[in-house]
């Protein structure tokens, strides 16, 4: 059985009554259709609350890494503390040796000693639950999520809530990086009568709202500096970022997006396609299927910010459901439990299946004796059809072998 990656413990105060609700959304997110494709025990959220004897006793214990869990289980990887700060916590903590501070102040030192595999992400239910108290003085260096004080047209509470855990988790994961989230954003440029200032009014709608968020953005237009080399820094950079799509009429005919996506798929970053086509398109393009996508319409003549909302909410946890699976590849490894030739982050493909084909020769990798190469990818598992297609671009390329493709489902269902 593969180690747990990540443990997600919600915090409260039983009298601070909207931490229940709160840590429900939690669970019910993390449960979603965006993470339901990884190995079981990837990520879980923990509800941690009323104490054993009642609201005054401190919650349960968080099973730490390095800890023994429940039952004798391992505890997870990483570990992420998500204490909801209202006037009960603040109350609870205020008397320095009261159960609630011990708890609270113990998690504190805790994540100080071990920062790479425990973080604390505060939210605050009530404002004045650290002004100048106690509770301050033990959470208040650290960032809280869903902190701004004015909303974002087309954001709602619980979008904010889950994108800015989801943003800060994968940041956690990624190696404890504190650099943020970047955002490629790609997009036809005005060319054509149909996809003229339309375009540009969606795409700066697109701009807005991600300077509204902890996300960073990378916009080719603006971010590439006079004298750069516009093909390697637009490779480097979808190389190395999460990429938005923005699908109007014209996107899949032209070549640098058709590059850009490609670019993003064979280095296994996250892709969400925001449809947004209107009269439609003469052609698609075969490299722009295969990842998830939100529709964008219009409604009374204007684009939604609710549905750019939505794309990048969306992008956030394919973020985090990427380094989780990057974590589940090098546990699995150190643990000797899945014999796996080829980890996709996303259902392979011909265009990733080439490319994989490409790096092997290059870097002299021999298949295994058997002449099988087996492939894991995230749920849900592709058809008959589609892996007939691999199978016969497996057979015919120059390693000539056979490839077995499986999903976390299938390989739990096979016993590993």
């Amino acid at each position: 059985m593969l180690p747990p990656v990540l443990e997600v413990y919600v915090i409260w105060h039983p009298s601070d009554v909207e931490g229940e609700a709160l840590a429900r959304e939690f669970v019910e997110h993390f449960r979603g259709v965006s993470f339901s494709g990884i190995i079981g025990g990837g990520i879980h959220v923990a509800a941690r609350s009323a104490g054993w004897t009642g609201e005054d006793d401190c919650p349960q214990p968080c099973y730490l890494p390095g800890t023994e869990g429940p039952n004798g289980l391992a505890s997870a990887e990483y570990v992420a503390l998500v204490p909801i700060l209202g006037f009960g916590m603040a109350d609870a903590t205020q008397t320095q040796d009261s159960p609630w501070h011990s708890y609270i102040s113990s998690l504190v030192e805790q994540q100080a000693l071990n920062p790479q595999h425990i973080a604390i992400f505060p939210y605050s239910l009530n404002r004045g639950a650290t002004d100048k108290t106690r509770l301050a003085d033990l959470l208040g260096t650290f960032q809280q999520i869903a902190a701004t004080t004015e909303m974002s047209p087309g954001d709602d509470a619980l979008g904010l809530r889950c994108r800015d855990l989801s943003q800060g988790l994968a940041q956690f994961l990624a190696d404890g990086d504190d650099a943020r989230l970047t955002v490629f954003l790609s997009h036809t440029k005005r060319s054509n009568p149909s996809e003229g200032d339309d375009v540009d009014v969606l795409v700066e709608m697109i701009r807005n709202f991600i300077a509204s968020t902890r996300l960073s953005e990378f916009f080719d237009a603006h971010d590439l500096q006079p004298g750069q080399d516009w093909e390697a820094e637009l490779v480097k950079n979808a190389q190395n970022s999460s990429l938005l799509a923005v699908r109007t009429d014209l996107y899949a005919s032209r070549a640098w997006c058709q590059r850009e996506v490609s670019v993003a798929k064979v280095s296994g970053m996250p892709v969400v396609i925001l449809d947004a086509l209107g009269s439609g398109e003469e052609r698609g393009s075969f490299l722009m299927d295969h990842v998830p996508r939100i529709p964008s319409r219009k409604t009374d003549g204007s684009w939604q910010l609710e549905d750019v909302a939505r794309a990048l909410n969306l992008l956030t946890d394919e973020c985090l459901k990427r380094e989780i699976w990057l974590v589940q590849q090098w546990l699995a490894k150190d643990h000797g439990i899945v014999s796996v030739d080829w980890w996709a982050s996303h259902a392979p493909e011909p265009v990733t299946l080439l490319a994989w084909i490409e790096r092997c020769i290059i870097q002299k990798t021999k298949i295994p004796e058997e002449g099988i190469v087996r492939i894991l990818h995230p749920d849900p598992p592709l058809g008959h059809d589609e892996i007939k297609v691999l199978r016969s671009c497996a057979r015919n390329s120059k390693l000539d072998f056979e490839i077995d493709i499986m999903t976390p489902r299938q390989l739990a269902m096979r016993g590993g």
